[in-house]
């Protein structure tokens, strides 16, 4: 099975406060903190591009665990905001690490569904292949979209970057996915004109009622109980909607995973950012759950379990 052997991340220094930004929308601190959850968010360089925080990405991946990039046979980016249309990001990113002209690339079209919709792609991908090593960006550069007048968006996204070191010989393996999609709604949160635009109600109805069930749906598949669960990861959209789940889920709230008050809601990297501090302390039987939700709109869960 390929398994989930680490995590790099990259989260940028640079750091804009919503506490200056309270008077101008009329709001008050406890509101950024109790119900969007972001007090400052990280900010990329206006020159910076997706596939920038990628290779920074990569660089804190090579600090964490040793790596022979020779030996990297798929190289994949999950974003919506591209450097370029084309060609691909991964192109870019797959020529700035220098990686083997053998090595497969391709990009995701996905948001803040994408790292657990890109976990079932790109697995299935190696394991048909028979490839035993891969590298898995998220990368999604909101800034570049953001309208700063708009409360809807500018008090909750910021910039990150992840990557997944994908191996067969990794014990972190995913056990099933529940996977999709209400495209019906695909403009209560779209970018058009390079401007991002959300239907904040909409997007939260709609995870409210989404998530549970594909939460639910997915421990029935599996035959597992939700006390078998050690940990829950739920993309970091805003506060009031991870404690809105987690209320409907009957969960235990000291075993759900939140920490986005000091970056913000980063999209696809959410979920890894938040898993990359926790993979050492897992344990032969542990099992965890993601669940990523948001653009499309659409919804990814799945169960990892420590072999």
């Amino acid at each position: 099975m390929i398994g989930i052997a680490q995590i790099g991340c990259y989260i940028p220094a640079t750091k804009k406060s919503n506490v200056d930004l309270l008077d101008k929308f009329a709001t008050n601190e406890a509101f950024l903190r109790d119900k969007i959850g972001v007090l400052k968010r990280a900010q990329k360089q206006p020159h910076e591009t997706a596939s920038d925080l990628c290779v920074q990405a990569m660089e804190d991946l090579k600090q964490r665990i040793e790596i022979d990039l020779d030996t990297i046979e798929c190289c994949v980016v999950v974003t919506q905001n591209p450097d370029v249309k084309i060609p691909h990001t991964a192109a870019i990113v797959h020529g700035a690490l220098g990686l083997a002209e053998t090595c497969a690339s391709f990009d995701i079209s996905l948001g803040c569904s994408g790292y657990v919709y890109a976990l079932a792609i790109v697995s299935a991908f190696m394991q048909a292949q028979g490839m035993s090593k891969g590298l898995l960006f998220t990368a999604d550069p909101y800034s570049d979209i953001i309208d700063p007048n708009d409360k809807n968006t500018a008090l909750i996204f910021g910039d990150a970057a992840t990557v997944t070191l994908l191996d067969e010989q990794a014990n972190l393996c995913a056990v099933g996915f529940d996977l999709g999609s209400k495209g019906a709604d695909y403009k209560k949160l779209i970018c058009e004109n390079n401007q991002l635009s959300m239907n904040g109600r909409a997007v939260f109805n709609f995870t409210a009622a989404k998530v549970p069930i594909s939460v639910t749906n997915l421990l029935r598949k599996l035959n597992l109980d939700k006390t078998q669960i050690k940990q829950w990861y739920f993309h970091q959209g805003s506060k009031y909607i991870v404690d809105t789940i987690t209320k409907r889920l009957g969960l235990d709230p000291a075993l759900v995973v939140f920490d986005m008050y000091q970056y913000g809601n980063t999209v696809s990297s959410s979920i890894p950012l938040l898993l990359s501090q926790d993979l050492a302390k897992l344990q032969v039987g542990d099992k965890i759950l993601l669940s990523g939700f948001g653009v499309g709109l659409s919804w990814a869960s799945t169960v990892l379990e420590q072999f």
